[in-house]
């Protein structure tokens, strides 16, 4: 029974030690160019290593609807992951979300409203 009980104990370390390494990004910085109908976003994800650790999913919402969902296999560096999508059917006041998933646990929602001033 105490041998069952240590390796129960010893399994709960190992797995709480990869919890501790899982994080989700720690900013998303979001910005929609209206005249090239063009949303950009920067995701601020430090991570040790780009390829076992990364953002591995964005998705983005216009006014609550899903409209992209993009998978990623690796980030583009040990720092973040930079993203950009065309959006031709954004009009002013519309809400675009950019949510993200890092691979390893852990998810980051930024939404900006959309202004069209300047076209």
């Amino acid at each position: 029974m105490r041998k069952m009980m240590s390796l129960f104990a010893f399994g709960a370390c190992l797995a709480g030690a990869s919890v501790v390494n899982a994080h989700p990004a720690s900013q998303i910085e979001a910005s929609f160019d209206p005249a090239k109908r063009v949303l950009a976003a920067s995701i601020t994800h430090q991570v040790g290593d780009p390829v076992k650790h990364y953002i591995d999913k964005v998705d983005i919402t216009l006014n609550g609807r899903a409209i992209i969902g993009q998978s990623i296999s690796r980030q583009d560096n040990n720092v973040g992951q930079a993203v950009s999508y065309l959006i031709p059917d954004v009009k002013d006041g519309d809400v675009l979300a950019v949510d993200t998933n890092c691979n390893k646990g852990g998810k980051l929602k930024k939404e900006i409203v959309v202004r069209m001033t300047g076209l």
